[in-house]
C-alpha cells in the first residue's frame, strides 16, 4: 500500500486539475499498475474511491508524516460514550465503503477513527488535489498556535470554477497572492482567488483568545473587546466567525472558525445548512475528525436523497450534481443581489465533475431505489476519471421507498417539511403532535432502522411538482436567515475596509457572470441563424 500511495502521490503532484488530460493519464496509469493491491482489500466497486493516497488523508492515525497536524484528532472534548462496537466487516467478510448498518446509529459522540463503522468509512470525502498545493496549505495551518482539530479548504481558490478567458500577468497574480508557492500559481493559473478555509475547534472562546494574542491584525476592532465578544458575535446566525483577506505564507486567505459541536450539529440535523451546504460540494479536508467524518457522511447521503425528491424518475449525473450543489444557494440572499455570479452552480459542477463523482457515486450504491442505467462501474477508471461523462440514472418512484427517504432526512429539515404538510393536509394539532413523537430520533444508541410511516408515504405520494415546490420552500426557510445574519455579521467581523473589498470582489464576479451569460446568449442566437 505504501508503493501505491507514493505512486499516486506522484501522479497527483504532476497536475492540478483532474479534468485535464495529463492528470487523467497519470492517475489511470497508477490505478492500472496497482489494481492488484486494491483487489486484496476486496474493494471491487469502490477501489477508485479507496486508493491509498486517499487513505493517507482519511486515516491520520496511519500517516506518520502528519502526526503534528493530526495529533489532536485522536480524541475529542466529550465525555459521552463512544459508539457501541459492532461488526466492521460486511457479510462477505471484506471491508467495503458501504457497510450494512452504518446509517442506523445517530450517535456522533465518538472518540476516535477506530469507532467509525469500518476502516474505509468516509474515504469518498477526501478529494485528490495537487500534492504540493496540499502540503503548502498544511504548512500554512501550522502558523496557528491555537489548536485546529478539523479543517477543510473550499471554493474556487482550491477547486477552479473556470478561468477569466485571458492571460494574467505575474504582477496581477501577486496583487492577490504576494508570494504564492509554485503549486498555487499552477492551480489558479489565469484566475487568482482568495483561498477559503473552515477551522473546527473544540472551545471557540479559548481559541480566539490564543489567536488574538498571536494574530491580532487578523481581527477587526471587535477583538479589542476580548475573545468573549468575538465568541458572542460568532454564535449569531450560523455560528461561524470569519477573518477575511489575511496574508499567510504569501497567500491571501479567509478563514472561518466554528466549534466541532456546531459543525456536527448542522451536518447531522440541517439546522441551517450553512456549513453542511459547503461540505455537500467537493472540499479538501486538511485535518480530519472522526465525529465530523461520521456526521458528514450522513449529510452527503441526505443531500443525495433530497436531490432525488427534486428530480424526475430519469435524470443525468449533471442534473444530480447541479441539484445537490444548488441546495445551499436556495434562499441565500446573496443570489438575489449583484454580488454572486448567476452561473455559479453550473461553474462549480462543470469544472469539478470528477470530484462530484468521487463524492456521490459510491453513495448511490447505498440506496436501493436509484441506480446508474448505463454501463457505469465504479471499478472502471476510464469512467470515474472522465470529466465529460454525463451518465444516466433512474430512481424508483414507489411511495414506500420514497417514504423511507423522507423519514431518513435530517431531523430539523424533516420537521420543517412535516409542518408544511401539516398545513397542506389540514392535520389537527393534537394528531400531528402524536405523529411527531413517533418520528423523533432521541435514542442515539438504537440500531432500529428508520422506516417511513403513513405520513411519510403520503408526503412521498404527493404530486411531484407540489412535493418539489414544498421541499424547495423548506430549503429556502432553512438557508435564508443564517445566510442573511452571516452577511450582516460581515461588517463586524471584517470591518469597513475588508467588507468593502469583499463586496467589490463579489460584484466583479457577478459582473463577469453577466458578461458570460450575454456572450453565451449571443453565440446561441448566432448559431440559430
Amino acid at each position: 500500500m505504501a508503493s501505491l500511495y507514493s505512486g499516486l502521490r506522484t501522479a497527483s503532484s504532476s497536475t492540478i486539475r483532474l479534468s485535464r488530460p495529463l492528470a487523467l493519464s497519470a492517475q489511470r496509469s497508477v490505478l492500472r499498475r496497482d489494481s492488484h493491491s486494491l483487489r486484496q482489500y476486496g474493494l471491487r466497486g469502490t477501489r477508485n474511491f479507496t486508493i491509498s493516497s486517499i487513505l493517507q488523508d482519511a486515516n491520520p492515525r496511519s500517516a506518520s508524516t502528519e502526526q503534528k497536524d493530526d495529533a489532536s484528532v485522536a480524541s475529542t472534548e466529550t465525555a459521552a460514550p463512544p459508539l457501541k462496537k459492532r461488526e466492521k466487516e460486511s457479510a462477505k467478510g471484506k471491508y467495503n465503503l458501504y457497510g450494512d448498518d452504518w446509517e442506523e446509529s445517530v450517535d456522533f459522540a465518538i472518540k476516535s477513527f477506530e469507532d467509525l463503522p469500518h476502516r474505509l468509512f468516509g474515504v469518498n470525502q477526501h478529494m485528490i488535489i495537487n500534492y504540493e498545493l496540499k502540503e503548502a496549505l498544511r504548512v500554512m495551518l501550522r502558523q496557528f498556535n491555537a489548536p485546529i482539530v478539523y479543517c477543510f479548504a473550499y471554493g474556487s481558490g482550491v477547486f477552479p470554477q473556470g478561468d477569466l478567458g485571458r492571460s494574467i500577468s505575474e504582477a496581477d497574480f501577486r496583487a492577490v497572492h504576494p508570494k504564492p508557492p509554485d503549486a498555487l500559481v499552477k492551480a489558479q493559473k489565469g484566475s487568482p482567488k482568495m483561498i477559503d478555509f473552515i477551522f473546527g475547534v473544540s472551545h471557540t472562546q479559548h481559541w480566539h483568545s490564543l489567536n488574538i494574542k498571536q494574530h491580532r491584525k487578523h481581527y477587526s476592532g471587535i477583538a479589542s473587546l476580548g475573545s468573549g465578544a468575538v465568541s458572542h458575535v460568532q454564535n449569531w446566525g450560523a455560528g461561524v466567525y470569519f477573518n477575511p483577506f489575511i496574508e499567510m505564507n504569501g497567500m491571501l486567505i479567509k478563514y472561518g472558525v466554528t466549534s466541532i459541536d456546531n459543525l456536527v450539529h448542522d451536518l447531522s440535523t440541517w439546522d441551517n445548512l450553512y456549513l453542511a451546504g459547503r461540505l455537500q460540494k467537493p472540499v479538501k479536508i486538511l485535518r480530519d475528525h472522526p465525529q465530523v467524518r461520521l456526521a458528514n457522511q450522513h449529510n452527503l447521503i441526505a443531500a443525495l436523497r433530497t436531490a432525488m425528491l427534486l428530480l424526475p424518475p430519469d435524470f443525468t449525473e449533471g442534473e444530480l450534481y447541479s441539484t445537490i450543489a444548488g441546495l445551499s444557494y436556495l434562499g441565500d440572499p446573496r443570489m438575489a443581489l449583484p454580488t454572486e455570479n448567476k452561473s455559479k452552480v453550473d461553474n462549480i459542477v462543470n469544472n469539478n465533475v470528477v470530484h462530484f463523482r468521487r463524492l456521490y457515486a459510491p453513495l448511490v450504491k447505498t440506496l436501493p431505489n436509484v441506480q446508474f442505467t448505463g454501463p457505469c462501474r465504479l471499478d472502471d477508471e476510464e469512467w470515474v476519471l472522465d470529466p465529460n461523462g454525463n451518465n444516466k440514472l433512474q430512481q424508483d418512484m414507489d411511495p414506500i421507498k420514497r417514504g423511507n427517504m423522507v423519514r431518513r432526512l435530517p431531523s430539523s429539515f424533516r420537521q420543517r417539511l412535516y409542518f408544511q404538510y401539516q398545513k397542506k393536509f389540514a392535520i389537527p394539532r393534537e394528531e400531528f403532535s402524536i405523529m411527531m413523537k413517533a418520528t423523533r430520533d432521541d435514542d442515539p444508541s438504537s440500531n432500529k432502522r428508520r422506516q417511513g410511516g403513513e405520513f411519510d408515504r403520503r408526503i412521498a405520494n404527493d404530486k411531484p411538482e407540489e412535493l418539489q415546490a414544498l421541499v424547495r420552500q423548506v430549503i429556502k426557510q432553512t438557508v435564508n436567515w443564517p445566510s442573511t445574519s452571516q452577511s450582516i455579521k460581515g461588517l463586524l467581523m471584517g470591518g469597513w475596509g475588508r467588507t468593502y473589498r469583499y463586496l467589490k470582489e463579489k460584484y466583479d464576479k457577478w459582473s463577469q457572470g453577466k458578461k458570460s451569460e450575454t456572450k453565451k446568449a449571443a453565440d446561441e442566437k448566432n448559431a440559430e441563424k
